[in-house]
């Protein structure tokens, strides 16, 4: 688990899934979680929607972007969002 973002408004953290030993023809998995803090929403992005992400990070960190430009990007991911927050 890394944390790769935080602001006042989204959190998003990347979860690596390692794959056992005897497994290695399978990809490993993971993904991105991203918090919505002001909907108190959660969303998990794995497979193709994470490479998207992912993709689409990359290209706005190539231009420098502001916290409003970096949340403007996660916050179209988490129009999806549809597990409530709970803490525990």
């Amino acid at each position: 688990m890394l944390m790769l973002y935080n602001s006042d408004s989204f959190a998003v953290v990347q979860f690596d899934i390692g794959r056992s030993p005897e497994d290695v023809n399978t990809p490993p998995r993971g993904g991105y979680e991203i918090v919505d803090k002001l909907a108190r929403k959660e969303i998990f992005l794995e497979g193709p929607a994470a490479q998207q992400f992912k993709a689409a990070v990359d290209a706005l960190v190539q231009t420098d972007p502001s916290e409003e430009a970096l949340d403007e990007l996660i916050g179209r991911y988490t129009t999806l969002a549809q597990q409530p927050l709970v803490l525990h």
